[in-house]
């Protein structure tokens, strides 16, 4: 498993590379994912407002991105192919640690809480879970729940 963390200039020192690594694990882990990589971006709102506009159309800002790499055209033809025996790279999640620092004032817990949060959200989105149809969110919000307790027990 290899993930890359990445932090723009004024984020550098925000948070724990090691422990987003390890948030990361811990959820790409409880989804039985071994011979993965994906990458975190830890930015500001500008940058994600933007790519929120360019990507998905929406000019807002928004809490964390996931960009899956194991999307497919509407053929089913996957948009990116993989050579055989390399770790299949899902994709990117981009966090907004602004909006996770406003989130977390807002529910009254820390900002790493909220990152936590955000950032398996953002895993299970490239893992292909999603929130477009009730049974769907009910599924997705049940597996959070379940890997935000698991990376409380063994990273706390």
């Amino acid at each position: 498993m290899e993930i890359n963390v990445l932090f723009d200039a004024d984020f550098e020192k925000s948070i724990n590379e090691a422990w987003l690594r390890s948030v990361a694990t811990v959820a790409l882990t409880a989804e039985h994912q071994a011979d993965v990589e994906m990458g975190i971006l830890i930015t500001g709102q500008e940058k994600v407002q933007r790519l929120n506009k360019k990507y998905l159309g929406e000019d807002e800002p928004t809490d964390v991105l996931s960009f899956a790499m194991g999307d497919s055209d509407e053929d089913g033809t996957p948009d990116f192919v993989f050579p055989e025996g390399d770790a299949l790279h899902l994709g990117e999640v981009i966090i907004s640690y602004p909006q996770a620092q406003k989130q977390a004032h807002e529910h009254k817990h820390s900002t790493r809480q909220e990152v936590a949060i955000l950032l398996i959200h953002g895993v299970l989105h490239l893992l292909g879970y999603d929130h477009d149809e009730p049974e769907r969110q009910h599924k997705m919000q049940a597996k959070e729940k379940a890997i935000l307790k698991l990376v409380a027990e063994e990273l706390n």
